[in-house]
């Protein structure tokens, strides 16, 4: 797995991942499965951290603990910065939330916690095909409402 700065240069066009999972086997699998759907990924080291990375880049999907250095539901700084933004801006990004408590792929919880995604604890070994799927049906979804927003900026 290949995580170092020199290598992490976003270019124009890239597929573009934050990872804000503590550092464990599972941010490791995680971001390795990221690698292999050719996203260069960003990890979030603390919450300050993730938040100035969210105000310097656009990414294409963005993971999230439920439970990032100590989060509280409710009161994560990072799921209310992508709460706070705008719906074209927060249209840009695939948000993952991993949960313990919600089941992979439960729309309703996904909705109330305004992420596109839940993916359980216990389902990470299967993330990159439920993050491919996802993030296919995502721009499915959305790139009608994406292509007419660039489409008005245009004029």
């Amino acid at each position: 797995m290949n995580l170092d700065p020199e290598n992490n240069v976003f270019d124009i066009g890239d597929q573009t991942a934050l990872v804000c999972v503590a550092a464990s086997p599972y941010q490791k699998m995680i971001s390795a499965q990221l690698l292999d759907l050719n996203y260069k990924v960003h990890l979030g080291l603390f919450a300050e951290d993730v938040l100035l990375k969210l105000a310097t880049y656009s990414y294409n999907v963005i993971v999230i603990d439920e439970n990032f250095k100590g989060a509280v539901v409710g009161e994560d700084p990072i799921l209310g910065e992508m709460v706070k933004r705008s719906g074209a801006m927060r249209r840009e990004h695939f948000v993952v939330l991993l949960s313990q408590r919600f089941t992979t792929n439960d729309a309703m919880n996904a909705f109330v916690q305004s992420v596109d995604q839940i993916i359980n604890f216990g389902d990470i070994a299967n993330f990159k095909p439920v993050v491919r799927r996802g993030v296919a049906q995502y721009h499915a979804l959305y790139r009608p409402f994406l292509e007419t927003i660039k489409a008005v900026q245009a004029i």
